[in-house]
Order: structure tokens, then sequence, then C-alpha cells
């Protein structure tokens, strides 16, 4: 298939280009680089340095024959989309609502969404299934979840068959090493545990250590980017061979404790990764899993990097090559 990823130089979508090309697609990646990086790019996928507010562009592109379309530009970080909903309303929704309407220009009929689990909000049952209310506590999850309701109508009107992808945490770099570009100033628990292993922070913070746990630290689902990887190309398959849409969540279905991460990063690493506990944020629950049986029905898809140990190894792997 001629696929267009737009997103496709970040952290996840270059992991999902990599996956595409192994199976033999052909690649166009849409990327205006403010978080994508040049090295997260392949030279087998053609690269187009665009911007989603740019709507002429963006439909000139989509004009040039392209079976489906990823998209996977949203912005994610949860404590901004509170204090600038804004930035989070123009590139979210108004970028994504460009993206869909190229894609109707373009007469392109699928489309794969980098959805998440924060639409669901505070959990009223574990593990959270795609059943579970939908009522989202931070800006950014409002914006995913409006994405989801656009890709609604657009099925129902226009014929576009999406699947929205709910993840939970994504982690990990590629399992055979291939992509190296990191994240700039993450906020995500593995890579600040990994720029403290490599002395770039002080410590970790850890947000809490009375939640009712086994350790008393939060417990995540987290799963691994080439799991999420091979996720979006078998979702792509589904909404093709089947016309239909989907939702559907993808987590490792196993929660993680904060403690237990730390410790085995400093196992993994050999580093000291000094940490020290903090109050609680707002807003955090204490324990957050998944149900991902619908995507194992569906799709045939099982989290099968997830474990701790590969997610930390690969990780420290990819900083180890960036911070040697």
């Amino acid at each position: 298939m001629n696929i267009l990823v737009i997103g496709g130089a970040g952290y996840i979508g270059s992991h999902v280009v990599r996956e595409f090309l192994d199976r033999g697609h052909r690649i166009t990646v849409f990327d205006n680089l403010s978080s994508g990086l040049r090295e997260n790019l392949f030279p087998e996928a053609e690269f187009i340095h665009g911007d989603i507010l740019d709507y002429t562009g963006l439909s000139r592109t989509a004009k040039e024959g392209f079976d489906a379309v990823v998209h996977l530009a949203a912005f994610k970080a949860v404590g901004e989309s509170m204090v600038n909903p804004e930035k989070y309303s123009v590139n979210n929704i108004k970028g994504t609502i460009n993206i869909l309407n190229a894609a109707v220009e373009g007469r392109i009929k699928n489309f794969v969404f980098s959805s998440s689990a924060a639409v669901f909000g505070r959990p009223e049952y574990l593990p959270i299934d795609e059943k579970h209310p939908t009522n989202p506590e931070n800006f950014y999850g409002f914006t995913k979840l409006e994405i989801e309701r656009f890709l609604g109508w657009y099925d129902k009107l226009r014929g576009i068959r999406f699947a929205s992808l709910r993840y939970f945490n994504a982690a990990g770099y590629d399992i055979k090493g291939r992509i190296t570009g990191l994240e700039s100033s993450p906020a995500n628990l593995i890579p600040v545990i990994m720029e403290t292993a490599c002395g770039i922070r002080k410590e970790v913070q850890i947000f809490g250590s009375d939640y009712d746990t086994p350790d008393g630290t939060g417990v995540r689902d987290y799963v691994h980017v080439s799991d999420l990887a091979v996720a979006h190309a078998k979702a792509l398959d589904y909404t093709s061979r089947n016309d239909k849409s989907i939702t559907v969540n993808l987590g490792s279905e196993t929660g993680i404790s904060v403690l237990e991460i730390v410790e085995a990063a400093r196992r993994i690493t050999g580093r000291p990764v000094p940490a020290k506990i903090v109050g609680r944020r707002a807003g955090d629950p204490a324990k957050l899993t998944a149900a991902s049986r619908l995507a194992h029905e569906l799709l045939n898809w099982t989290a099968e990097y997830s474990d701790l140990d590969t997610l930390l190894k690969t990780s420290w792997n990819a900083y180890q090559k960036n911070h040697a």
C-alpha cells in the first residue's frame, strides 16, 4: 500500500514507519520537525517537510495517490495542555480536521489514528476496556476524544474507515536498534530514568509513595513502542480488508510500579539512578491497567515486547548510543 504517515519523524511515528517499511509498504513521511527528528527518517521513505496547519500543502500532498493516512501529529503533553489549551485546540483539533478534509479531497479511504488512554479519565474499574466511560481529566485527552468523534462522523458521511488506537504508556526503542533519536525534554518516567542514569538529570522524582499498591507507588501499564508499531500495521490491514472502523485499547495488561521500574533500571544500567519521593500529583490514580482483548480478537495483536526488561534494555541501548 501507499501510506502517508503524518508525524512519522517522531518517537512513535518513526517506529510505525519502520514497521510499514519492513512489511513492504511504500511510505511518505509528512512532518514539520517541531518534535520529530531528521535522524528518525529512513532513506527508503519519501519525506515532505510540511505542517498540518498549512491546508494547501497538506491537500496537495493528499492528492498524490495514497491508500491510507496514519495520523501521529497531535501534541501530547498533558500538563502543557492544561495551561495552553489554545495551542492544543489549534494543532490537535483544527489540524486533524485539515487532515480529514484533505483525505476526502485525496479520496483516501483508510485512516489510522494515534489516540490515547487519556480519553478515559479516572478509572471506574480495572482493567480498562473499550466500554469504559470516557471522561477526560485533561485537555489533551479531551482533544483525542473529540478527534475520535470527528472520525465517527467522517466514517458515516464520507466513508473513511478508521482505526482509533488508544495507547496506554508507550516506552522502549526499536528491538533491532535502528531508531535512536531521543525525545527532547521528556516527561515520561522511563526516559526521565534514562536521563538520570546518563547523568543529565540529578534524580528521578517519585510522585507519592502512599498509594494502595504493593509498594505504595503508582502502577501503570507500559506497552513497547515496537508493539504499538505492529498494531498500526495490523489495524490498517483490518480496516482495508473489512471496510469497517474499529476502536481498540493497546496495553500490556500488566501493571508495573514506579519503584519496580527504578530498581530494574539500576540493575540493567549498572548506574545508581538516584530517586526522591515527593508529593502526589493532582489527578494521578493509584493504578491504571488496560484490557487489550479486543485488539487480540480483531487484530491478532499481543504485546510481545512489553516486559519490563525489554522496555528498559532497548531504552538504555538508545541512550547509550547518544550519550556514550
